[in-house]
């Protein structure tokens, strides 16, 4: 198993916080081609992050970036759940949804992180249960939908095979969702399709879509390295791989 040093775990992560920032704010008057210029940046960027990775890894990322496009495709210019700015799916959204799982991984695994798990687990919770409170009962806009989220990603943190990747996905998340909505890049609509419950702009629980990104990236990884040559092929694993993946 490739042994990740202090350095990249901690790399990744800031790397990924200067892109969303950049990124979004270049993002704020650029045109239709523009935004497909930064795609093509961002897809770079994270194949550069990726060459560093286990073939795992890389698998997972690969997978996580599709399924998160197809939820984007779902439940941006289908449902309505949120609107970008021009009313697209951005080019440098899907790549950068490899980005931040990258970056939640990359942060999970880090020695701080290990050694401070429980702490993280339970601030993660802390913040997102007062922010999930807050949304539902005090903000001038009822968060309802937010607070049914967070109810998702507790029991993901409480109960899922990786807690400590599921509460730094909160905090890259939450930084990611309240800079991007204050910038404008995208808005959150006032209610979820149904018209039944209200959401926040951002909702407060969103961190879970990523908890259930994770959960689908690994089954799928999985089912396919094993039953598809020409998956294998194209990401291959080492002659010895671990039967679990190094978070």
């Amino acid at each position: 198993m490739r042994a990740f040093t202090p350095g990249r775990n901690a790399t990744i992560v800031v790397l990924l916080a200067i892109w969303i920032a950049a990124a979004l704010a270049f993002d704020r008057n650029a045109t239709l081609w523009q935004q497909h210029g930064l795609g093509a940046i961002t897809v770079v960027f994270l194949a550069c992050l990726l060459a560093g990775e286990t073939p795992a890894v890389r698998r997972q990322v690969f997978v996580a970036a599709v399924f998160a496009t197809i939820g984007e495709f779902l439940a941006a210019p289908l449902l309505g759940f949120y609107t970008y700015r021009l009313d697209n799916v951005p080019a440098f959204v899907p790549p950068g949804h490899g980005l931040v799982y990258l970056a939640a991984i990359a942060a999970a695994r880090a020695d701080l992180a290990q050694r401070w798990s429980r702490t993280v687990c339970a601030t993660a919770l802390a913040a997102g249960g007062a922010w999930a409170i807050w949304g539902a009962w005090i903000s001038p806009t009822p968060d309802l939908f937010g607070l049914l989220l967070f109810a998702l990603f507790a029991l993901f943190v409480l109960r899922g095979r990786a807690p400590l990747v599921y509460a730094c996905a909160f905090f890259i998340t939450a930084f990611l969702e309240l800079y991007g909505t204050a910038l404008g890049t995208w808005t959150w609509a006032a209610t979820e399709p149904t018209g039944t419950l209200g959401m926040g702009n951002p909702p407060s629980g969103i961190a879970a879509a990523y908890c259930v990104v994770d959960w689908v990236a690994l089954r799928i990884t999985r089912r396919l390295a094993l039953n598809a040559p020409a998956w294998r092929a194209a990401f291959p694993s080492p002659a010895r791989a671990p039967r679990r993946v190094r978070r």
